[in-house]
């Protein structure tokens, strides 16, 4: 999935810091290595967390950038060795499920102990044996509250993408995966369904959106475009709508009432990896509270920390009055996406079909 767009976006390719000799001896004696390989999406982590974990530990970390859940499995399949990955809920369970990952050391990771309750016993991973939640959100709508009223998009939830009075003023977030959880969703199945009639059901809704609505298919650009107010409503994940509603007071955040993907991106050590004992000591380093609250200031996403969650969410706190910020929790039509592999290919071949009507 795709996440908020940073204003600094340099280094796409490689990160890699310096550290004292004295310090890089001390880490090849305590971890084997002073190197780490991180993969990981492009803007998705705080500025300062690599630099201050390489003073600290007198280690240096470098990155590589993918785009794409299929884009990381592939380079993966293929034997490119990383120390720790950054992939999506469903990945991981396909990752576990074909042996490419490795245990966590828990015993290296007390931080563990702070997660906050959105991201415990998440069903891929219940007791995070394989896992470490990263940042954690949903999707949902943005729309422009000087155009569209609050009762309107709280009362039709998902249809209001069809309602023709917003005709050629919607995004659509160009994905499958989240494009068919809102028609099944607003349908009443499960998102995760396999149902062939189901499944043609949510192709047909989405189909007449296609051919009613002349809706613009975006990523990454809804974020600008909507902090500038181009359209009235977007389908937008809940880090990029906190963005948006930070720099733009007209805008409003809703989770419609039919459920939606409360979705989770968890820190993994592939069965490869060379620095398994580096790779347990970023997780940990990673959780702990001070770089989590940096973390998720730079790049709005909900912390996997309880703590953190509880400080931006209070009184002052930064996401204090941005609805954004923080995913219900405990909602029964809300669901965690499985992986299923037939369906993913399935759902792709459709929604190409879906454009281009």
């Amino acid at each position: 999935m795709k996440k908020t767009l940073a204003v600094l976006t340099s280094a796409m390719l490689l990160l890699s810091g310096c550290s004292s000799s004295n310090g890089s001896s001390d880490a090849v004696e305590k971890y084997g290595s002073d190197t780490l390989k991180l993969y990981n999406w492009g803007a998705y982590m705080g500025e300062d967390l690599i630099p201050d974990f390489e003073r600290e530990f007198g280690v240096k970390v470098v990155v590589e950038y993918f785009n794409s859940n299929e884009e990381m499995y592939t380079k993966l399949q293929a034997g490119d060795s990383y120390d720790v990955l950054v992939p999506s809920d469903y990945m991981i369970e396909r990752l576990v499920k074909e042996n490419m990952l490795q245990e966590l050391d828990k015993s290296m990771i007390p931080n563990l102990a702070n997660l906050a309750e959105g991201v415990k016993n998440l069903p891929y991973d219940p007791d995070n044996t394989y896992s470490a939640p990263y940042f954690w959100g949903s999707v949902g709508i943005v729309y422009n509250s000087a155009n569209v009223p609050s009762e309107k998009v709280e009362k039709e939830g998902y249809a209001i993408l069809q309602d023709t009075d917003y005709k050629g003023r919607i995004y659509m977030y160009d994905s499958e995966r989240d494009s068919f959880m809102i028609a099944l969703k607003n349908l009443g199945y499960s998102m995760n369904s396999s149902d062939d009639a189901e499944i043609q059901a949510a192709y047909e809704w989405l189909s007449q959106i296609n051919n009613t609505m002349d809706p613009a298919y975006v990523t990454d650009e809804v974020i600008d475009n909507m902090v500038n107010g181009m359209k009235d409503l977007a389908v937008v994940y809940s880090g990029d709508a906190a963005y948006i509603l930070s720099e733009n007071e007209d805008m409003r955040y809703f989770q419609p009432n039919e459920g939606t993907n409360i979705w989770s991106d968890g820190m993994v050590i592939p069965a490869n990896a060379k620095n398994p004992k580096l790779a347990n000591e970023f997780i940990n380093y990673v959780l702990t509270y001070e770089a989590s609250y940096g973390n998720s200031e730079e790049v709005g996403y909900a912390s996997s920390n309880q703590e953190v969650l509880d400080d931006m969410t209070a009184p002052g706190g930064l996401y204090e009055d941005n609805e954004a910020y923080l995913p219900r929790v405990g909602y029964a039509k809300d669901e965690v996406f499985v992986y299923n592999a037939e369906m993913v290919s399935k759902l792709a071949e459709l929604w190409l079909k879906v454009k281009a009507q």
